[in-house]
C-alpha cells in the first residue's frame, strides 16, 4: 500500500473526527469546508512525521485542533454562533426527539465556550480519557479534570438560568 493510499484510508476512517472539529469551530458551511481542507492538508504535511508514539487519533486531534485554532487567530472577528439546525443529526429507527433536543441544547452551550473549553468538551464527548485529552491540548491531566469540572458547572448554570 502506498503512502497516498494509507493517508486516504486514514482520512476516510476518521472523517467524523475532522467533521466534529470543523462543526464546533466554524459558523457556516463554506468556512467548515475550508477548515476541513486545511486540516486534511496539515495532516498530509505532517503524515511523515507521525512516529506512532501516540494513538493515531491523538495525533489527528492535535493537528486538527491546532489548525482550527491557528485559523481562528488569523480570522479576527466577532464570535458568531452556529444554528444547531445546521448540525447533521443521524435519524434512524431509534430516533428520539427528547434526546435530539438535549443534544441541541448541549451544542448550543458548547458554542458559547471559549476556544480551549470547546476543545476539552469535544474530546470529552468523544470519550477520550483525561490523559489523552491532556496530550492533545498540551496541559496536565489534573488540569483537564479541573477545567472540565468547571465547564460542566458553567454549562449547567447556563441551562438552569434559562
Amino acid at each position: 500500500m502506498t503512502k497516498e493510499e494509507k493517508f486516504v484510508e486514514l482520512i476516510q476512517n476518521n472523517q467524523g473526527l475532522i467533521f466534529k472539529i470543523t462543526t464546533v469551530y466554524t459558523t457556516n458551511k463554506t468556512d467548515q469546508q475550508d477548515l476541513y481542507q486545511d486540516i486534511v492538508y496539515q495532516l498530509w504535511k505532517s503524515f511523515d512525521g507521525f512516529k506512532n508514539q501516540s494513538k493515531i487519533s491523538t495525533w489527528m486531534y492535535r493537528v486538527a485542533l491546532n489548525t482550527a485554532l491557528t485559523r481562528l487567530k488569523k480570522k479576527i472577528k466577532a464570535p458568531k454562533s452556529i444554528a444547531i439546525e445546521k448540525v447533521v443529526l443521524q435519524q434512524t429507527e431509534n430516533y428520539n426527539p427528547v434526546f435530539e433536543e438535549q443534544l441541541k441544547m448541549v451544542y448550543a452551550q458548547i458554542q458559547q465556550l471559549n476556544v480551549l473549553e470547546k476543545a476539552l468538551m469535544l474530546l470529552l464527548l468523544e470519550g477520550k480519557q483525561y490523559d489523552e485529552i491532556a496530550e492533545i491540548v498540551g496541559i496536565t491531566a489534573s488540569n483537564v479534570g479541573t477545567k472540565i469540572s468547571r465547564i460542566k458547572q458553567k454549562m449547567k448554570n447556563n441551562i438552569l438560568n434559562k
